[in-house]
């Protein structure tokens, strides 16, 4: 039910009132009786905010409600109001019609699997605590999240250089960047500001296709850089004063670099690049991988001697603030980074890329066909050589490659990444040759 990210799909089908009315009963019956509601800008959030809050209600739970906020808000508010759990109606980056909902426990970390298994359970079940007529949850409206985000946000940074700074809010839940680089001096340009659920300026995710708009004001104007955020401000991507798009595995080697010392650990999804590990071998760090997903991403953070994670994606972790990624936090600390250490071209330009391959094939069945891949990997290279904590992935050396099925189509992704490009491109023809195999196999079992 609730996949790496939460429930998320088409609102009317995968996404009902229905449903949401029943997550909220399975909360409150399992016991969480303080629970810090929130939604992205999409107008469907507000039929599913209600019902949500009504179901939590019926079942005893007290409900906060922080009406729009941006998801790493309303996570970090859970543990502000000494709350038990969060929800934040959002479908992040996907498209207008979609929504979701995603849990968060106080740490500021996503609901983990076993926490998401149980409330799925309940669900399944109907196994709901159905309180008396006097024994309904209350609820009250604040807005004193955004705030509270704010003024942590002012004390998590170092600005003796104010920026210029355009930022691209895509129409989302965002504003609390603009307010806080604002706050701390920066001259703020923002486009895209004004919420709308439809997402009228640009799609949601943004990426170097969707950002032209951006890039095109940063390289026109003075700008000294430019952040991008998708619909509920959980991802932060960014555009240097040139105008040019920053390759988010570039941007985790950033912050990577700029966040770890000697001995420290940082951790990042199994299909992070090698200019990761490189930039953490300049400063005496290593890079520990975990699962695709935020969730693992967070999970490893909590051990001590990881000082930063970051996804790909636009996901970034530091645990000494929050388990969750919040965009903002992210935008402020590369601001600060620029400042003290910028420009951000030539930053970009200090860390070492290599030719990435990305392909994908649509497959039957994601299970048996990533189970003959197992096989076949396992039988052909060494042991030492192979890690199936998230897919398949082969490291040879000179590159490797990772064979992984989706977690929201029926599709398995080949990533393949080699420091020259010819090299890049042979491991991409053996990893799909291996996919090509076993979905062959796969047909004919």
């Amino acid at each position: 039910m609730f996949g790496t990210s939460g429930i998320r799909g088409p609102v009317g089908s995968t996404v009902t009132a229905e449903l949401a009315l029943e997550v909220g009963r399975a909360l409150a019956s399992d016991g969480y009786e303080r629970v810090v509601l929130g939604r992205d800008v999409r107008d469907s959030g507000k039929v599913l905010g209600t019902t949500l809050a009504a179901g939590a209600r019926e079942c005893g739970s007290d409900v906060i409600d922080l009406g729009v906020a941006a998801t790493p808000t309303v996570a970090r508010s859970v543990g502000w109001f000494d709350a038990d759990a969060g929800v934040v109606i959002t479908a992040s980056h996907n498209p207008s019609t979609d929504n979701g909902i995603k849990l968060w426990t106080p740490s500021g970390k996503a609901f983990g699997p076993d926490q998401r298994e149980t409330i799925a359970s309940r669900i399944e079940r109907e196994d709901y605590t159905l309180a008396d007529w006097d024994g309904h949850g209350t609820q009250r409206s604040t807005n004193d999240g955004n705030r509270l985000h704010l003024d942590a946000l002012q004390e998590s940074v170092s600005l003796e250089t104010p920026l210029d700074v355009v930022v691209d809010l895509g129409n989302g839940a965002g504003r609390v960047t603009a307010d806080v680089l604002t706050a701390l001096g920066c001259r703020v340009r923002t486009i895209n500001g004004h919420p709308d659920g439809a997402f009228p300026g640009r799609p949601s995710e943004p990426n170097e296709e969707t950002l032209e708009d951006l890039q095109v004001m940063v390289g026109s104007t003075d700008a000294d850089l430019g952040i991008a955020h998708d619909g509920d401000a959980d991802r932060m991507v960014a555009v240097d004063e040139t105008g040019t798009f920053v390759p988010k595995d570039v941007l985790l080697a950033l912050f990577a670099r700029d966040a770890a010392g000697e001995g420290d650990q940082v951790a990042a999804p199994v299909d992070t690049s090698l200019s990761v590990d490189d930039a953490l071998a300049d400063v005496g760090a290593t890079l520990t991988k975990t699962r695709v997903g935020d969730v693992y991403v967070a999970e490893r953070a909590t051990e001590p001697d990881v000082v930063f994670g970051g996804e790909p994606s636009g996901a970034w972790i530091w645990p000494e603030e929050t388990l969750c990624p919040d965009g903002p936090l992210a935008a402020c600390r590369l601001v600060e980074l620029v400042a003290d250490a910028g420009p951000l071209s030539a930053l970009v330009d200090s860390v070492d890329t290599y030719p990435i391959r990305r392909d994908s094939l649509e497959v039957a069945d994601n299970t048996a066909v990533m189970a003959t891949i197992t096989d076949r990997v396992t039988e052909r290279y060494d042991d030492e050589d192979v890690d199936t904590l998230d897919g398949v992935r082969v490291d040879c050396g000179d590159g490797w490659f990772l064979l992984r099925a989706s977690g929201t189509q029926p599709l398995v992704r080949v990533t393949a990444e080699a420091r020259t490009a010819e090299r890049a491109d042979a491991l991409e023809r053996e990893a799909m040759a291996i996919l090509e195999d076993a979905i062959s196999a796969s047909v004919e079992g």
